[in-house]
This record gives C-alpha cells, sequence and structure tokens, in this order.
C-alpha cells in the first residue's frame, strides 16, 4: 500500500500536496534570483571580470569550464531582469516534481546547452546567461507532458507560451548578440532530460510513484 502522508499525491493536479510542493518550489526559486543578482552585483562592485573568466568561450579550452558556471553570469542587471520571471516561473514547475529529478535535469540541461555553444558559438565571443537552462525547463515541461500523458505540464507549457512564446525565435539565427546555440540547445537538453527521468507508472493502472510517497507492506 502507499501512503502520501502530506494530503495526497503531489504529482497529481489538485490534491493538497500537490499545492504543497508546488509553493515550496516556488519559494525556492524565488530564493535563487537573490543570488545570482548577488554575483552580479560583486561582480561589477568589485570589478572582477567574472564574464570573461568564468564564461563559455567557444572552441577554446580554456573556456571551457564556462558550461557550468556561465548560467549564474549575466551581461549586466538588464540581462538578469529579463530571465528572472521566466526562470522562477519554469523553475517552479520543474521543481515541483521533485528535487532529485530537478538537480539531475537542471544538470543535462547545463551540459548539453553549454557543451552545444562550446561546440557551435562564435568563435571570439562570451557566453554567459540563464537563458540555456531556462529552455532547457521550458522543453523539459512539454516534453514531460508527452511522453508522461500528463496534461498539467502541457496545460503549463500552453501558459508559459502565451506569456513568452515569442522567445521561442531565440533558437533561430539571429544577427543579434544572442546566443541562439545556448537556446536551441537548452531546448533540447530539456527534452533529453524529460525522457532521461520520466516518471513510469508504478502499477497496472498507470500511477506514478513519487519521491514522497511512503510504501508500506
Amino acid at each position: 500500500m502507499t501512503l502520501h502522508p502530506t494530503g495526497g499525491d503531489p504529482t497529481r493536479f489538485g490534491t493538497e500536496a500537490f499545492y504543497a510542493s508546488l509553493g515550496r518550489a516556488f519559494v525556492a526559486m524565488c530564493a535563487v534570483v537573490p543570488f545570482l543578482f548577488l554575483i552580479e552585483v560583486l561582480d561589477q562592485g568589485l570589478d572582477l571580470g567574472l564574464d570573461l573568466a568564468a564564461g563559455i568561450i567557444p572552441h577554446r579550452v580554456q573556456g571551457l569550464d564556462g558550461v557550468f558556471f556561465s548560467p549564474f553570469l549575466h551581461h549586466g542587471f538588464d540581462h538578469l531582469y529579463s530571465n528572472s520571471i521566466p526562470l522562477i516561473l519554469l523553475g517552479t514547475f520543474v521543481l515541483a516534481a521533485g528535487v532529485r529529478r530537478f538537480l539531475w535535469s537542471t544538470l543535462v540541461i547545463i551540459l548539453v546547452s553549454g557543451l552545444g555553444v562550446w561546440f557551435t558559438g562564435a568563435p571570439n565571443s562570451v557566453v554567459v546567461g540563464a537563458s540555456g537552462v531556462i529552455f532547457g525547463y521550458l522543453g523539459m515541461l512539454l516534453t514531460r507532458g508527452i511522453v508522461e500523458r500528463s496534461w498539467w505540464n502541457l496545460a503549463v507549457v500552453l501558459l508559459v507560451g502565451l506569456l513568452y512564446g515569442w522567445q521561442l525565435l531565440g533558437i533561430l539565427p539571429t544577427d543579434e548578440r544572442i546566443s541562439w546555440q545556448g537556446h536551441l540547445f537548452g531546448l533540447l537538453g530539456g527534452v533529453v532530460a524529460a525522457i532521461l527521468f520520466r516518471r513510469r507508472p508504478a502499477d497496472p493502472y498507470g500511477r506514478y510513484r513519487s519521491e514522497s510517497t511512503l510504501t508500506m507492506p
């Protein structure tokens, strides 16, 4: 028998546990943004030059470490402001499905997005920003809705599409100083993560086993 001590299945829309999980995820993602602002304040206030030191420099070995560090850096506060709301919104829905899945999925997205930029980005450029992760979360929610047959995830993507759908144009080549490669490979990373870490049915009735469940004989 499987019990859900927090008032229902946290993966099932409408349950008490679902809303509790969503609320905790929202608070956690809201805490991430001030951390990113703190990094930017220190970078600019102390003139640390973190963008050049820890950003992705395509095709150069010395810029490879930026694959891991670049999502935490931004080209100024305007860049950070534009990423903050979609990062909180999309990150909340991804995190609400489970902490472990969120962490592993984020790592996959960072790797696919960052390595894609490193291999295909413009030479002599420096790429920073969380937009690759944001597009990764978007791709993950969309794919998760399909592979897990979750109308809830598809509804979330529809909502986000109505709010930020125009940003999907960012996966296409552009003359602007925007890393479309990071957006494209981030989206692909989200697709990969959704498939790798999809929730599989735990019984013949198609119910999913959740991280927060308590199983008893």
